[in-house]
């Protein structure tokens, strides 16, 4: 196929995509950072990468491959280099003759189509796909792949592992273990599951919250797996009976990353669980945590206070640590003394005080914040409150001047209170001291390139009709290689704010019913998780299947 040397930003323009005064202020932009105009167009968030490939393939007729579903022979990817595959984000597909079919991010880019040509020897057919599929199939078919076949093909005795083979950065099982985390990062995972089994060990990514297997690798490999990854966490090879707890710092992509490392003796070996966490990406402001309007107002109205306690729930990984940062970093001032205690420290912020519980050496939430409130805190943060103890503390400590926010796992935001009482907390230390709670869920984002409209099926009207919402259409994604066909891209948090006033306060000093303290939320204005959670559904930022799941399941 002979490419027409036609101007992507004029094909733009001529599709109506873009307006030419974007196009001009996009090309001035380009003579600056000289970042190509397709990445640069998208980025700006004047095109998606779903339009930038439907424009190529009905414009100029070049091939859209979905390499999701691609078989790709693992000869045919080694015609073209690693590096060159990477630097160009191209893999070749098949070969016929003298050509040879290339999936590429920028099949415009006329220098890598003849860099290609040189290398190969082949005449170049390029054809597009996206970015995200092209780095997911180029880490799976060149430096994973290669890796394994060198260390399959020369494989020395697990019980006998040599110190070489699992420190020297250029044994095969030290590539193999780096990239697979460099993948995991890649794929925007949270956590890579290492799963021993009786036949093989699979390898597993947490992608916006779902677990998915992404590799199956033979037993044999195991020993030198959990090595390495030992090696690196600081931890004892030769403890395989128990669990045991490390960290690894790497730059992984220009990011600097930390990883908690976690260990558990299973009947079939240790199954090791590393939570990946990106130290470039910073804290949120409180604007980019997904509030609605009423409930940021009255969370801003809530963090401002001088003193009492504020609390965060929900369950494990919903982004109560997101949220409570976000505030912190918001209330960070030259004229405060912020002190945290956490377990751990997940993100190191500026001008903050934090400490790093040790229950080994005596060092508890509660031991820890006995000490915090002789430094003279304005604000203090505990990372979680776990017992009755830490507990009594920190709400006593909110009523002598401080103001404490802190987590706790309940599934409301009223419930809390009632959890509070349940640890033996006095009902008029709880009304005195609670400033209000922020339930929190995490639920997936619909993939912004694949998004599409629907006519809801009755039973989401009835559903909807139920909470007084009404909505003409609804949203969902149809599934691309940007989102790796599942049709959602990303996390939205949806949520629940309880302000403390006068009226809750008098009813959890008169130690009310669960049924009487929703009553009094529910008068005062407060939006349920569930309510929340469908308005964003409403604007089409999630779907109402995902709302169902994360909070009426609970």
């Amino acid at each position: 196929m002979a490419l027409v040397r036609k101007r992507l930003g004029d094909l733009l323009v001529e599709s109506g995509i873009i307006s030419e005064d974007q196009l001009q202020e996009a090309l001035k932009e380009q003579s600056k950072s000289k970042q190509k105009l397709g990445d640069l167009l998208i980025t700006q968030g004047y095109i998606t990468e779903q339009q930038l490939i439907e424009v190529l393939e009905f414009q100029l007729g070049i091939p859209h491959v979905s390499l999701f579903k691609y078989q790709i022979n693992p000869d045919i990817a080694k015609i073209i280099p690693e590096s060159m595959a990477r630097r160009y984000q191209a893999i070749p597909l098949h070969k016929e003759g003298g050509k040879l079919m290339v999936a590429m991010a920028d099949p415009l880019d006329y220098f890598a189509i003849e860099e290609l040509r040189m290398s190969t020897g082949f005449r170049i057919e390029p054809a597009i796909s996206s970015r995200d599929e092209l780095q997911r199939a180029i880490a799976r078919h060149y430096g994973l792949q290669d890796s394994m076949s060198q260390m399959m093909t020369d494989m020395p005795n697990a019980d006998e592992i040599k110190e070489t083979e699992i420190t020297d950065e250029d044994a095969p099982i030290v590539r193999l273990v780096n990239q697979m985390i460099q993948q995991a990062v890649q794929l925007r995972a949270s956590d890579i599951h290492v799963d021993p089994g009786e036949a093989n060990l699979t390898i597993r990514y947490r992608i916006d919250g779902h677990l998915r297997t992404e590799r199956v690798i033979p037993r044999q490999m195991q020993g030198f797996i959990t090595a390495r990854l030992k090696i690196m966490a600081k931890l004892n090879i030769a403890e395989r009976r128990l669990p045991q707890d490390g960290r690894i710092k790497m730059h992984v992509e220009f990011k600097h990353v930390d990883i908690r490392v976690s260990t558990l003796p299973t009947i079939h070996g240790e199954k090791i669980v590393l939570r990946i966490l990106d130290l470039t990406a910073g804290v949120k402001p409180i604007e980019q945590l997904d509030f609605g309007a009423r409930n940021m107002t009255v969370f801003k109205e809530m963090i401002e206070q001088p003193y009492g306690i504020l609390l965060i729930t929900g369950p494990t990984g919903s982004g109560k640590t997101t949220t409570l940062y976000s505030a912190l970093s918001h209330l960070n001032k030259e004229n405060a003394n912020i002190i945290t205690i956490e377990d751990p420290v997940e993100y190191q912020l500026q001008g903050i005080n934090q400490v790093h519980v040790n229950p080994t050496i005596g060092l508890t939430f509660a031991a820890g914040l006995r000490s915090i409130l002789r430094q003279d805190p304005n604000i203090v943060m505990v990372g979680e409150i776990r017992d009755a103890e830490t507990a009594e503390i920190a709400i006593r400590a909110s009523l002598t001047g401080h103001l404490v926010l802190s987590t706790l796992h309940t599934n409301d935001s009223v419930s809390t209170i009632t959890r509070f009482r349940d640890m033996g907390v006095e009902p008029y230390l709880i009304a005195s001291s609670l400033i209000g709670v922020v339930a929190q869920r995490l639920v997936r984002r619909i993939c912004t390139e694949c998004k599409t409209a629907y006519t809801p099926t009755e039973q989401e009207l009835i559903f909807m009709q139920n909470k007084r919402i009404h909505a003409d259409k609804l949203y969902k994604g149809a599934g691309c290689g940007a989102c790796n066909r599942t049709g959602y891209r990303g996390r939205v948090a949806i949520h629940e704010v309880l302000k403390a006033d006068d009226s809750l306060r008098q009813l959890v000093s008169d130690t009310s019913t669960l049924q009487e303290l929703r009553e009094a939320a529910a008068k005062q204005g407060m939006i349920q998780l569930l309510d929340d959670g469908i308005h964003k559904v409403v604007q089409g930022i999630t779907t109402l299947q995902e709302v169902i799941r994360e909070t009426v399941a609970h």
